[in-house]
């Protein structure tokens, strides 16, 4: 997919650029081992999927471990000059998060300008996965995307209770609050879907 048209063009720079970074030394790699792939979750997944909210780190995993560039860092101008400064999380794991078995093999490819997806293949978890990431933690910060996703159109109740629910079989700890946490993320997504319909 392309990233959404409402990306800010200075932080699609800035990602593509650390993408860069991690992407060249791999070219080097025997053809047998590539393309390796990454996965996108977190913020950075939500700003190309709705070019919202801008967040400072990369989440992601790989499918194949290597040894990561030293220089994850870079620094960018919003619109209004401020200093940002965009870098790649490498204390980030995915196994923290309540994700589905499925959800790498059902990420979604992105699309970038000068990255061989035949050397770094990256993508982004599905809008549906990426809600179902966001559960287990579910802070402000997660409950305020899984509303912009459902006010978007990307998820639906009935398919976040069901692919949590699976994704929960292999879940290790309170299910019955993860269970209830579940319940709480559809009703969300069911009372932005009510409204939206009352705006037609």
């Amino acid at each position: 997919m392309q990233p959404s048209p409402a990306t800010r063009p200075e932080y699609l720079a800035a990602f593509t650029e650390l993408i860069q970074r991690i992407a060249e030394p791999l070219r080097e790699l025997p053809k047998r081992s590539l393309p390796i792939k990454m996965y996108v979750a977190g913020g950075a997944a939500m700003h190309f999927y709705v070019g919202e909210r801008v967040s400072n780190e990369v989440d992601a995993v790989f499918s194949k471990r290597f040894s990561l560039p030293s220089d994850l860092e870079v620094a960018y101008q919003d619109p209004d000059g401020a200093a940002r400064l965009l870098y790649f999380d490498r204390q980030y794991n995915d196994s923290f998060a309540l994700m589905h078995e499925d959800a790498h093999d059902d990420s979604v490819p992105l699309t970038l300008r000068h990255i061989d997806s035949s050397v770094l293949d990256v993508r982004l978890l599905s809008a549906l996965d990426l809600a179902v990431s966001k559960i287990s933690r579910f802070s402000s910060q997660d409950r305020d995307d899984i509303t912009t996703l459902a006010k978007h159109g990307l998820i639906k109740s009935s398919m976040l209770r069901r692919r949590s629910l699976e994704a929960m079989k292999n879940h290790v700890g309170n299910v019955d609050t993860l269970r209830s946490t579940i319940e709480f993320a559809c009703r969300i997504v069911e009372h932005v879907g009510q409204r939206t319909a009352g705006k037609r």
